[in-house]
């Protein structure tokens, strides 16, 4: 019922990251091998609704999100990020942030960089107080949930080229 992933945090130390699971596991012998086969039902309410997310308040009050920063990546990302990509990991992640609500996983991944790294350098009670406003209505109207083409997101520049395989949400 919960999936645990370990996600980049501040400073780029790692984190467990709790949610409500919404994939079935990667089993190439059952075909479930890209995010569109794994995907359930109720996993794409889930993540419409954005209630796969709620689990993570706990991540919150551990200290290691915050409600609004950049949306952990995961630490397979890590060594993908370029050295100004590096910058969203100055501040806490959080569960919603800039480029959740412009555009969240509909963003290219240059422009989703782009806005975290401007969050960081904006940074303020008041910036985050307009991104919590912004976040209830992008998912009242369930817009940018997944990438075009994609059931979710697609991978970040991946290792060996792009192959079909599991993409990562964010």
């Amino acid at each position: 019922m919960l999936f645990r992933q370990e996600r980049i945090g501040l400073h780029g130390a790692p984190f467990t990251i709790v949610k409500l699971r919404t994939m079935r596991p990667f089993d190439p012998a059952r075909g479930l091998t890209t995010d569109a086969s794994r995907l359930t039902r109720f996993g794409v309410f889930l993540r419409a609704t954005s209630i796969d997310e709620l689990p993570s308040l706990v991540n919150v009050l551990r200290g290691e999100m915050s409600i609004v920063g950049p949306r952990p990546l995961p630490v397979t990302y890590g060594p993908r990020f370029t050295g100004s990509e590096k910058r969203r990991h100055e501040v806490r992640p959080g569960l919603t942030g800039l480029a959740q609500v412009h555009g969240r996983n509909a963003l290219s991944w240059e422009d989703r960089f782009r806005l975290d790294v401007e969050y960081v350098d904006r940074c303020s009670v008041l910036l985050d107080f307009r991104i919590l406003l912004r976040t209830a209505g992008v998912v009242l109207r369930a817009r940018g949930i997944t990438a075009a083409g994609c059931a979710t997101m697609h991978e970040l520049r991946p290792e060996h080229g792009p192959v079909p395989g599991p993409a990562v949400r964010t």
